[in-house]
């Protein structure tokens, strides 16, 4: 196998400086740490910058530095208030050809920087990225982060001489999950915002797409990003509860347009904006209706203030979805309630999902609210028909599954469906997917009704607690497919312990996510039972913290 293809590279000279960024986080800076220290000869120095901890975390780098000569620690008097300010310390401290970056509650696959140093050695490149994995805490769930960026696991890389041949590589505003040519950087000025400054990775990553590098993206895993949602103190990511998050992603994301305005690459700008509408509006978009009315004024407002210097490209280069929620904002100066909310907000999830009811203006033509027109509806692929599917259970030993599949405009029955099967997918516990055919047949008012059942024993022997999501997917006669989460419209939790002689019990709950989906929990009668009382009491310590 060749040295650039990541993960069996052989081992190379000190060439790595690995900066990480501390505050307080005495109970997991010692695992970033050593994750940078093992991965081998390749590290020259792992820099780890101290943002004025108040905990033991000075005392836990002390004993790091004291075991590994590698480890450097630089102490700073005065809490920056962000990220920024201690990462481009460390930067300007890095002494090796090579930087990684790596924040103290995260730590670093295992060969991750001989992959990404053999790659950026063998094809002469000025950053490599690879693929970070979101990985749910406790639970240990993974989801990859911007998945089709990246080749698969151990195929060819992808080459860019600047990323203006695919703008899209603008959704990776990661900065973790890359290895960076440090005269490069120094070069171009590639540094962060200083100062009490959120999503300091837009403006980061912003001012290295702007200097057109020599990117290599590899398949392999470099970095697993923790989400610990029951921390105290949750990451900038995780407080979308809180206006000021929406407020600072919109300005960093504002001024990595500026910067992308002067980059030599045209277009990065406007695709920067697309990828706004397609990703931060929609993620935000779809949880609105949860939200108390203050925050939704002050959001919508914002948000419109935003688009509304955006160009006619940027909203045609979107999705459809992305594009009609979008002219909805734009269309409306307050935020839309009842009906209209709450189908804007169907529209926004992933996949969209287009929801009753299936309003149309004074000509027969559908529209997303007054004014608002579904322009291009009825020329989507079959494939992306947003489908929208209400689900119910029966909780029992053997779970009865309800479901009412709609038909928005006549589309779906028009492209003519000939099967529909139900998937299960765990969202909590080891990966599986489970699957039960469907048998459709027509609802009066239009639309299809199906049902099926599902085993509760099944699904607790996957593990001690597992958590299921529930898709719909429908195959046509023109052999497109389309699949859509499952909607809980309504639904309240619902709990019962079920029992199957001679002695087998399970936990199970039937309940709504904030998204307004169907899922299901299911746990083993005893173990389950103290895992609930556990997560309530981590729930419990962690608001008292």
């Amino acid at each position: 196998m060749t040295a650039s293809t990541p993960g069996t590279a052989p081992r190379t000279a000190p060439q790595v400086s690995i900066v990480v960024i501390v505050f307080d986080d005495a109970a997991h800076v010692g695992d970033a740490v050593r994750s940078a220290l093992a991965q081998g000869d390749a590290v020259a120095e792992v820099v780890v910058v101290d943002d004025a901890s108040t905990d033991a975390t000075p005392e836990r780098l002390a004993r790091l530095a004291a075991a590994d000569p590698r480890v450097r620690v630089i102490t700073r008097t005065e809490n920056s208030g962000g990220c920024g300010t201690p990462r481009n310390q460390g930067l300007d401290a890095a002494a090796a050809p090579y930087v990684m970056l790596l924040d103290s509650d995260d730590v670093l696959a295992p060969d991750a920087v001989n992959g990404l140093l053999a790659t950026a050695l063998a094809e002469q490149a000025d950053v490599v990225a690879g693929v970070c994995v979101r990985r749910e805490l406790p639970a240990g769930t993974d989801t990859p982060w911007q998945r089709d960026l990246f080749p698969a696991a151990g195929a060819p890389p992808r080459r860019y001489d600047g990323i203006g041949e695919r703008p899209g590589f603008l959704r990776d505003t990661l900065c973790v999950n890359k290895l960076y040519r440090r005269d490069f950087l120094e070069k171009h000025q590639v540094r962060f915002a200083e100062g009490p400054v959120h999503y300091e990775d837009f403006v980061f990553t912003a001012r290295l797409y702007a200097a057109r590098p020599r990117l290599v993206a590899v398949g392999d895993t470099v970095y697993l990003w923790h989400v610990r949602r029951e921390a105290g103190r949750q990451s900038i990511s995780l407080r979308r509860d809180e206006i000021r998050n929406w407020q600072d992603r919109v300005d960093a994301h504002a001024e990595a347009v500026r910067i992308l305005a002067d980059a030599p690459e045209p277009g990065l700008a406007d695709a920067a904006r697309t990828k706004f509408v397609d990703h931060d509006l929609r993620m935000y978009l779809r949880e609105l209706r949860q939200k108390p009315a203050g925050y939704r004024g002050a959001w919508w407002r914002t948000a419109r203030a935003h688009l509304t210097g955006f160009g006619p490209q940027a909203l045609a280069a979107a999705s459809p979805s992305g594009r009609w929620l979008a002219e909805l904002l734009l269309a409306r100066p307050e935020p839309v309630e009842g009906t209209e909310l709450a189908r804007a907000c169907e529209l926004a999830a992933s996949p969209p999902r287009l929801a009753p009811p299936y309003l149309t203006d004074d000509d027969g033509r559908p529209v997303l609210a007054a004014g608002v027109p579904l322009t291009g509806l009825a020329d989507l692929p079959t494939a992306a028909l947003p489908l929208a599917v209400d689900g119910s259970v029966r909780l029992g030993p053997v779970c009865a599954v309800r479901l009412r599949v709609h038909d928005p405009y006549g589309l779906v029955s028009a492209a003519r469906p000939v099967d529909a099967q139900l998937e299960l997918r765990t969202r909590l516990g080891p990966p599986l997917t489970l699957r039960r055919r469907l048998d459709l047949t027509p609802h009066p008012d239009g639309g299809w009704t199906a049902a099926t059942s599902v085993d509760a024993f099944e699904l607790r022997d996957v593990g001690e607690m597992t958590a299921w999501a529930l898709r719909v997917g429908i195959g046509f006669a023109d052999g497109a497919r389309t699949v859509t989460s499952v909607r809980a419209p309504g639904l309240t939790k619902r709990h019962a312990v079920v029992y199957r002689p001679p002695v087998r019990l399970a936990l199970a709950q039937a309940y709504r996510t904030a998204n307004g989906e169907l899922g299901l929990r299911v746990a083993d009668g005893i173990r389950g039972g103290w895992e609930v009382v556990r997560a309530r009491l981590r729930r419990a310590l962690a608001r008292r913290g």
